[in-house]
């Protein structure tokens, strides 16, 4: 299992990950490698659900580009203004719909605060699905927009993440494909930055005893 944390954790390809297990008299392929990958990153996410903490009022939103079949899809990412993973969400469109459906799944977690403000880009999806959201009284009415660049500095540094990991796949075949490693490489970096520590003071690092405390095997 620890070729499936050093994949979703490091910018490393697969065929470089085949070659490491080699050097170490493990013959394991490329190819397991990512089906493994595709098995537990979806179960590290879920597992690590309960334990991560609760996150601020003051959301960061933004999106970012992945490859899926040669065309761009679009990857929304929200965390609070410590840095810590709010919610995630690969979506075909960058539409007012999407964004709604994001938020959405933002709030349906309940270790998510209702959003005292929301700092999104210029994107005008935004302001449009936050109003729809407050007709429906998903949102509270007194929650405060922003569409202003530089407080969502946060959100983009953090995109930096994954993006040098998806980058090594060159593209994925399928959405659903995208889906699973990514849920495993966010997992991953919630753990990194001491998102799973909860009642304890926040520290980085020690993905691997995390790790194997979730999935209950040696890692």
């Amino acid at each position: 299992m620890w070729c499936v944390r050093w994949y979703l954790r490091y910018p490393i390809s697969l065929t470089q990950m085949g070659e490491m297990t080699g050097e170490r008299g493990l013959a394991i392929s490329p190819s397991c490698v990512w089906r493994c990958v595709q098995t537990y990153g979806p179960e590290l996410d879920k597992r690590c659900r309960p334990h991560l903490k609760p996150t601020n009022r003051s959301w960061r939103v933004d999106e970012t580009y992945i490859k899926v079949k040669g065309q761009e899809r679009f990857l929304y990412r929200a965390v609070d203004s410590t840095g810590q993973t709010i919610a995630f969400l690969l979506t075909a469109k960058r539409d007012t719909a999407a964004a709604k459906r994001f938020f959405q799944r933002g709030l349906a977690n309940p270790g998510n605060s209702i959003p005292r403000v929301i700092n999104v880009d210029q994107n005008r999806a935004y302001p449009a699905a936050v109003e729809e959201l407050k007709k429906d009284g998903t949102i509270r009415r007194r929650c405060k927009l922003r569409q202003c660049k530089y407080l969502n500095n946060v959100v983009e540094q953090d995109h930096r993440n994954v993006k040098r990991r998806t980058w090594l796949a060159q593209g994925y075949g399928s959405v659903p494909t995208a889906w699973r490693t990514l849920r495993g490489i966010e997992a991953m970096d919630m753990i990194r930055k001491g998102e799973g520590e909860k009642g304890r003071q926040r520290r980085r690092g020690r993905p691997g005893e995390i790790h194997r405390k979730l999935l209950g095997i040696a890692a």
